[in-house]
Order: structure tokens, then C-alpha cells, then sequence
């Protein structure tokens, strides 16, 4: 089992910053992808930035830049850094992590985080 935790989450000002972490731990090999999604009330839940193993990473065009994914393979953890806030970031933020336990593969989801972006 591989159990997949966020934190960072908060209340901030817009145009303010945060940084999201999400950290996997269990029996893990490797992991292939770890993907930040929101979902914001009434809305589908959506993917806003994802980083394979090897670095690559993949961002939802209307962030225009303002977010950065990054990850330490070594704890198997993955950060977003979120910059220039808006209120339309208000989201709850969770975390998928995928890969390997050696025998099997994973697919695990975090608990998630709230943001609330307000003045």
C-alpha cells in the first residue's frame, strides 16, 4: 500500500504565494508520475500540473506560467509552488502518485489540501 499525503495548503492573499507538498511512503520501487489535480466547489476536479521520475514536467495552459512542479525522487516527494494567487486558485488540491511496489503497480490520491485565495 502506498499512502499519498499533501500539506501546505492555507489561506492567502491574492497575489500572494504558496508552496504544496505531497508525499508518498509505503512500500514504493519507483514512481513514474506524480500529478497535482484541483477541484474547486461545483467544478470537475482538474489537472494542473504533472512530473515524471525523469523531470518532465506538464502544466494546464491557464496557469500561464504562475506555478512550478518540482520533486526530490529520494523522500518521493513533489512540491508546487504557486505564485501570483488569484481567487480563482480557491480549490481543494490533491495528489496522485503512480508507479511501481515492485510486484504490482500503485495509483494512490492524497486527502488533499484546502487553498482559499481571499483578501
Amino acid at each position: 500500500q502506498v499512502l499519498v499525503v499533501e500539506s501546505g495548503g492555507g489561506l492567502v492573499q491574492p497575489g500572494g504565494s504558496l508552496r504544496l507538498s505531497c508525499a508518498a511512503s509505503g512500500t514504493i520501487f519507483s514512481i513514474s508520475a506524480m500529478d497535482w489535480y484541483r477541484q474547486a466547489p461545483g467544478k470537475q476536479r482538474e489537472l494542473v500540473a504533472s512530473i515524471t521520475g525523469g523531470g518532465r514536467t506538464n502544466y494546464a495552459d491557464s496557469l500561464n506560467g504562475r506555478f512550478t512542479i518540482s520533486r526530490d525522487n529520494v523522500k518521493n516527494t513533489a512540491y508546487l509552488q504557486m505564485n501570483s494567487l488569484k481567487p480563482e486558485d480557491t480549490a481543494v488540491y490533491y495528489c496522485n502518485a503512480k508507479g511501481s511496489m515492485g510486484w504490482r503497480m500503485f495509483d494512490s490520491w492524497g486527502q488533499g489540501t484546502q487553498v482559499t485565495v481571499s483578501s
